[in-house]
């Protein structure tokens, strides 16, 4: 069967710094007629930066939707038609003040399917040398690090609860058991 949705009109009404949002008129397979509202995103990156000691760099800041602050890898939304590798390089500098010999993509995580376009794009960071943080204005947070076996720990417990960052610590320790980093 094929679950193509029709769009047959669609409607803005919302147009923000990072989000448009619209209301979408479809068809839906068998014919009849729905409503769908999506917020659009240009996405963003997320990139796990190891060490050779098997360190993971963390930042710790407040999410304003969820008034706490969390526990995640370093990440920012991509601008539009960026790539999301340079993006990745550039965050990884930015956040954590490191710049990296190697970074492998890891692959692609669909945060909100049911609403939002936005892909965040994975990365592994090694070869790790320090440089300098350049945060954004209104940056707030503080880097830390925590070992990849207590950063997978802290996953399965529910620590850490960010989608992007939950993916990509199980992904990075599995290549990890397989002796692929």
């Amino acid at each position: 069967m094929d679950f193509t949705e029709k769009t047959l009109s669609e409607k803005t009404i919302f147009e923000g710094r990072i989000i448009t949002v619209h209301v979408d008129e479809i068809e839906l397979p068998n014919g009849k007629r729905s409503k769908r509202e999506v917020v659009e995103h240009n996405g963003g990156v997320c990139v796990a930066a190891l060490s050779d000691d098997g360190m993971l760099k963390f930042v710790r800041q407040y999410r304003y939707p969820y008034h706490r602050t969390l526990l995640e890898l370093p990440a920012g939304k991509l601008e539009k038609g960026e790539n999301p590798l340079e993006a990745g390089i550039r965050e990884l500098e930015e956040e954590c003040g490191v710049v990296a010999k190697n970074i492998i993509a890891m692959g692609q995580v669909y945060p909100t399917v049911a609403y939002c376009s936005e892909i965040i794009h994975l990365f592994l960071a090694t070869g790790l040398e320090n440089t300098n943080q350049h945060l954004d204005e209104g940056e707030f947070l503080d880097v830390i690090e925590i070992s990849l076996e207590k950063a997978t720990e802290m996953v399965m417990n529910g620590e850490i609860s960010d989608s992007k960052t939950v993916a990509l610590v199980l992904k990075t320790a599995r290549l990890k058991e397989e002796g692929k980093i």
